[in-house]
Order: C-alpha cells, then sequence, then structure tokens
C-alpha cells in the first residue's frame, strides 16, 4: 500500500484488513434509522471524497459505482 498519487481509480485491494474496515462500517450504522443511514452514508462520502481530493478519481468512482448498479434499480428510479 504505497502512498501514489493517482489520476486512475485504484481498483485493487488497498486494504490491509478488509473485513475490518467492512464491520466498523456496519458497526457505524448500528442503531440507526434509515434517515440517519443515509445521512450518515452523506457525511462519510463527504468526508472521504475531501480526503481523495482528487476530481477525476472521484468523477470515475461516481461512474464506476453508478455504472454497477443492476439496471432495473435505475430503471425503477426513473420512474
Amino acid at each position: 500500500m504505497t502512498d501514489t498519487v493517482s489520476a486512475t481509480l485504484r481498483r485493487s485491494l488497498n486494504l490491509a484488513r478488509p473485513d475490518d474496515v467492512y464491520n466498523a462500517i456496519v458497526d457505524a450504522h448500528r442503531d440507526l434509522d434509515d434517515e440517519q443511514c443515509r445521512a450518515f452514508d452523506a457525511r462519510l462520502i463527504l468526508l472521504l471524497v475531501n480526503h481523495v481530493g482528487d476530481d477525476a478519481v472521484i468523477r470515475e468512482a461516481l461512474a464506476v459505482a453508478r455504472d454497477s448498479l443492476p439496471h432495473s434499480s435505475l430503471e425503477e428510479g426513473a420512474k
């Protein structure tokens, strides 16, 4: 895990203990209702986006995340 600046989204595993990080995210949502979860997620995203600080990487991540959604989810949102 080197600390290099790149204009490309890193898509390979970059966490020493990914299961621990996943569990920390799940634990952070514990006892929150749906509205609180959405607010928490939005705040977390904004904090991490600010930390990344690279517009190109952030836009690439947005596109990858959006494109990875099932098409039926996107169609339902358009209704």
